[in-house]
C-alpha cells in the first residue's frame, strides 16, 4: 500500500492509510528456536490440562528444566491462541466495530448433516517456525468440509475456508465459533449474513462449546502433527491434507457407531445434496 517512489511522503500515506509510521519501517523478526521449543510443550501440555494458566503453566515447564517466567508464559499463550478453561465472568470487549453473537446451540437437538457447521483455529509447529490450522466441520458427522494453513492470524484465510465449504456443500442453517478477531471481522460475518446462515459464538473462554473442533485438534495433533517436523509450510500442506482425507474416508469413529465421518455425513443427505 505504501509507495516509497510517490511525490507524497511516507509520512502522509500512513497518515491516509489509518497506520503508524512505524509500521511502515517495521521488519518481523522471527521467533527465537528457543521459543518454538516452549511453545511446542506448551501446546502439548494445553491439550493434556485445559484449565492449567500462566502461572500453573509457568510452575510445570520450571519442573520440566525450562526457566521461564510467567509474562514470557502469557505472551507466548497469547501467540498460540490459548487460554486457561474455567468459570469466570465474561468480561471480554469485542474488538472495535465487531459484534459479538449470542451461542445458538445450547440445548439444539443437531440430528442431520449441515444443520450446523462449526470453525476454529490451532497452532501447528513445524521444524523451525509454525503455522496456524483453520478448519470447518460439521457438527452431525464430525466431518472436515474445508481447510486451510496460514502463517499469519489474518481473516483472508478463513473466508477462503468458508467460501470453498459452502462452494462445495452448500450452506448450514447455523454456523458456529469462538469470539477470535478473525470470526468477528465484519469481513467474515458478512459472508455468513449475506447466505442467510445463523451466526453463533462461543461464550469467551467456553471451549467446550465447540468441542467437536477441540476433539478433532487433539487427533490432528496426536496423530499427524505430534508425529512430524514439517521442514516447510507447502510439505505441513500435503501432510495434513493426507490425514484429513484418512479423518473423513477411514478412520472410525466410537461417537459415530464406528462409522466414518464420510459415512456418516454422505449416508443421510438427500440424493440431490449427496450426489
Amino acid at each position: 500500500m505504501i509507495d516509497r517512489g510517490h511525490d507524497l511522503p511516507v509520512v502522509q500515506q500512513a497518515k491516509a492509510l489509518g497506520i503508524s509510521r512505524g509500521s511502515v519501517y517495521y521488519v518481523p523478526r522471527p521467533v527465537p528456536a528457543a521459543d518454538l521449543a516452549v511453545m511446542r510443550r506448551m501446546d502439548e501440555l494445553h491439550l493434556e490440562l485445559p484449565f492449567a494458566g500462566s502461572r500453573m503453566l509457568r510452575d510445570l515447564l520450571n519442573t520440566e528444566g525450562i526457566t521461564i517466567g510467567r509474562c514470557h508464559v502469557a505472551r507466548l499463550m497469547k501467540r498460540l491462541r490459548i487460554e486457561a478453561i474455567y468459570r469466570k465472568p465474561n468480561t471480554s470487549k469485542p474488538a472495535p466495530g465487531h459484534k459479538i453473537y449470542p451461542y445458538l446451540l445450547r440445548g439444539l437437538m443437531i440430528d442431520r448433516p449441515n444443520q450446523v457447521w462449526a470453525m476454529d483455529i490451532t497452532y501447528v509447529p513445524m521444524a523451525r517456525g509454525f503455522v496456524y490450522l483453520a478448519a470447518i466441520i460439521d457438527w452431525f458427522s464430525r466431518r472436515v468440509l474445508s481447510w486451510r494453513l496460514s502463517i499469519t492470524m489474518e481473516a483472508d484465510f478463513c473466508i477462503e475456508a468458508l467460501e470453498e465449504a459452502m462452494v462445495r456443500h452448500g450452506k448450514p442453517e447455523i454456523f458456529n465459533t469462538d469470539q477470535g478477531s478473525q470470526f468477528t471481522s465484519l469481513a467474515f460475518t458478512s459472508v455468513l449474513a449475506k447466505a442467510g446462515i445463523a451466526i453463533s459464538m462461543d461464550g469467551k473462554g467456553a471451549w467446550r462449546d465447540n468441542i467437536f473442533v477441540e476433539r478433532l485438534w487433539r487427533s490432528v495433533k496426536y496423530e499427524e502433527v505430534y508425529l512430524r517436523a514439517y521442514d516447510t509450510v507447502s510439505t505441513a500442506r500435503a501432510s495434513i491434507g493426507r490425514y484429513l482425507a484418512f479423518y473423513n474416508g477411514r478412520r472410525p469413529h466410537s461417537s459415530l457407531d464406528r462409522r466414518t465421518p464420510d459415512q456418516a455425513y454422505f449416508d443421510r443427505l438427500p440424493h440431490p445434496a449427496a450426489a
